[in-house]
């Protein structure tokens, strides 16, 4: 079977932001202790780093690493982690019924986040706390001295500010599940007072509104357009969260899974412009796909009053991996309207890294996000598809492949990222780049195999890994290669 993608460098959506290859850290299981922070492990620093977990974070280049949460952030003090470690309150956390100790807190983060080259995005408090705790942890992380919390930070040990420019207003106060939930309006009045304090002390900050936590709410939208109309001069952003689940074990419909995404941006790129419209207003709002991913095998949240429990270790295979590409796929297609995207997570809970205290394994899921962050930079091309379709279950008919494709001005480098979603059909595809030449020195890399269950373990811990693949240039210029099935190519080109 064949199919045509057609590209041309004029026809692009925009920029890509770099920040859509962000990550979430959140106090839940084993993500931070035994995760990033484990302090008297071998593998880790004088400040208890994990520099295994770090070596490998450091290939996905994470522009930004959101914290501390997640459902954990509506019953967090931050003042708790903060401060002498052995002077810090025991809590109990009710999101994930678990046992904080707060030995890992703000300015942990915050040098962690700096060893690694990476920038905080911190969440506040807006479901047991309020406005002018919200405003503190700024005062805390963003003044230079002189003041209450600001002095507090110095004597903590951190003299500079730490500089953190992206906050998110808490986190999926929709949810009945959310400590403080509740409704769109009286979040709205919550995240505007908090704006406004927390801009007051830094005007340079951006922020990130509390958005529906999933299409399937009863809200979706609803919420949002509440929330908007209130917030839209206060805010930059709208949160967008999903979980992509196969509970009936049907590939070929979870195949299709990025239909659905596309779908949800789409929705939220109308609603921007109607509320926009709404407001007679010239600024613009993005979304901010907060946290996404695959997750539906290991839904035990109840931790039963432990430290660091094993909880939502979720296990990742080749049909997770490439609906986690379809994901950045359309990220990258709807550069226009997404701006951040975070992972969630990114070691032990739902993570492309799972860690025991002699080692670490990498998923399945790790090398979509280490592919994209590494070739889709410059201006999302907005390619032409042609090629057959195949029957995704209840979702229909559906597209075979699902491309997004970006183009590099400073290096002159195109990339292709393609998705095949059949489950036995590989396609020969042709690329046509309207006239335009590349070097014969093609580079592809494939991630596939022929069992979409297949998955790595402890003891098969390549069963999922890239491998080199081929393409050939015309003499027309086109780019000729095979894609299998189940499967991911990454072409990469330079134009001459």
């Amino acid at each position: 079977m064949v199919a045509s993608i057609r590209l041309d460098l004029d026809h692009h959506v925009g920029e890509i932001d770099r920040r859509i290859f962000s990550g979430f850290l959140e106090h839940l299981g084993r993500a931070v202790y035994e995760g990033v922070f484990d302090p008297g492990n071998p593998l880790s620093n004088s400040d208890g780093f994990r520099t295994d977990v770090a070596a490998a974070l450091r290939k996905l280049a994470m522009p930004y690493v959101r914290y501390p949460g997640g459902n954990f952030v509506s019953n967090y003090d931050w003042r708790d982690g903060v401060g002498p470690q052995d002077q810090r309150p025991v809590r109990p956390d009710f999101a994930w019924r678990s046992i904080e100790p707060n030995t890992f807190g703000v300015d942990e983060f915050v040098r962690w986040c700096r060893w690694m080259d990476i920038e905080p995005m911190m969440a506040v408090n807006l479901g047991t706390l309020g406005s002018r705790d919200a405003a503190e942890l700024v005062e805390y992380c963003n003044l230079p001295g002189g003041t209450h919390y600001a002095n507090a930070r110095r004597e903590n040990g951190s003299a500079d500010p730490h500089g953190v420019k992206l906050w998110c207003l808490g986190n999926e106060m929709d949810g009945p599940w959310q400590a403080g939930h509740c409704s769109a309006g009286e979040y709205a009045v919550k995240a505007q007072q908090a704006a406004r304090l927390m801009k007051g002390l830094d005007p340079t900050i951006e922020l990130v509104a509390c958005g529906t936590s999933g299409r399937y709410m009863d809200t979706y939208l609803e919420w949002d357009r509440v929330v908007l109309e209130s917030c839209w001069d206060d805010v930059e952003y709208v949160s967008a969260h999903r979980y992509s689940r196969n509970y009936d074990d049907d590939s070929a419909w979870f195949l299709a899974e990025g239909v659905e995404i596309d779908r949800i941006l789409k929705d939220y790129a109308g609603l921007l412009a109607y509320v926009r419209g709404v407001k007679k207003s010239d600024k613009r709002v993005y979304v901010a796909f907060d946290e996404w991913n695959v997750w539906y095998k290991d839904r035990q949240g109840d931790g039963a009053w432990s430290r660091a429990p094993h909880l939502l270790e979720e296990v990742y295979n080749l049909e997770d991996a490439l609906v986690c590409a379809q994901f950045l796929n359309s990220f990258v297609r709807h550069a226009d309207t997404v701006k951040i995207a975070c992972l969630a997570q990114i070691v032990n809970v739902i993570a492309p890294i799972l860690t025991k205290p002699d080692g670490m394994l990498i998923q399945s899921i790790f090398y979509p996000l280490q592919f994209y962050s590494e070739h889709a930079r410059g201006f999302s091309l907005s390619p032409i598809v042609e090629g057959p379709t195949y029957e995704a279950g209840s979702r229909g008919e559906a597209p075979m492949l699902d491309v997004s494709a970006s183009h590099d001005p400073a290096t002159h480098k195109i990339s292709v990222f393609i998705v095949n979603r059949s489950l036995q059909q590989d396609l020969d595809v042709r690329i046509s780049l309207d006239s335009l030449r590349v070097d014969p020195r093609v580079n592809v890399t494939v991630l596939t195999g022929h069992d979409p269950k297949s998955h790595n373990s402890w003891e098969r811990p390549d069963v999922i890994r890239p491998a080199s693949g081929s393409a050939t240039v015309n003499a027309d210029g086109e780019l000729l290669l095979t894609v299998p099935s189940l499967g991911l190519s990454v072409v990469s080109a330079q134009l001459n």
